[in-house]
């Protein structure tokens, strides 16, 4: 069985301890410059997503790759850039219609969620439970895509 985040973005209350946790993990600062999970503020209704690499079964980011940097972890189902292999060309970033791989600057490399080696430090740290890690099963796009259509998105008044 396969495990993936699973998002559920009605208990979201825009904390950041998710993109906090992201970049201490992988980098060991603070910074949601950093993270590779980012949650969106939609100003208008007062609502946030989180959203990261959900994993694609086609992987467009990894079959763009020119240089064959973006594998699949066969243990954990992931997609994970090679950071000696990668040369920063951002074919994947194009390639990836969500958005969620991210050029650094400061290492001329890209970077996506790789699910922490199957302990997600963004799922351990939400306090909500908004992000949890679950049987892939009931992730996925099709379910994103099933409870988008149900939101109310009418604008808030004040």
């Amino acid at each position: 069985m396969m495990n993936s985040l699973h998002i559920d973005a009605s208990k979201c209350t825009g904390c950041l301890q998710c993109e906090m946790a992201c970049s201490y993990e992988n980098y060991g600062v603070f910074a949601t410059s950093k993270s590779r999970i980012k949650v969106f503020d939609f100003h208008t209704t007062g609502r946030k997503v989180p959203y990261t690499c959900t994993q694609c079964a086609e992987a467009w980011c990894m079959h763009a790759c020119p240089v064959g940097a973006i594998t699949e972890d066969k243990v954990l189902g992931t997609k994970v850039v090679n950071e000696t292999t990668c040369v920063g060309c951002k074919v994947c970033t194009i390639a990836c219609p969500f958005g969620t791989i991210n050029y650094v600057a400061e290492t001329g490399k890209v970077q996506k969620c790789d699910l922490c080696a199957g302990s997600p430090a963004c799922a351990e740290a939400c306090p909500t439970g908004a992000i949890t890690f679950a049987d892939a099963s009931w992730t996925g796009i099709d379910r994103m895509r099933s409870w988008a259509e149900k939101l109310d998105t009418t604008p808030q008044t004040a």
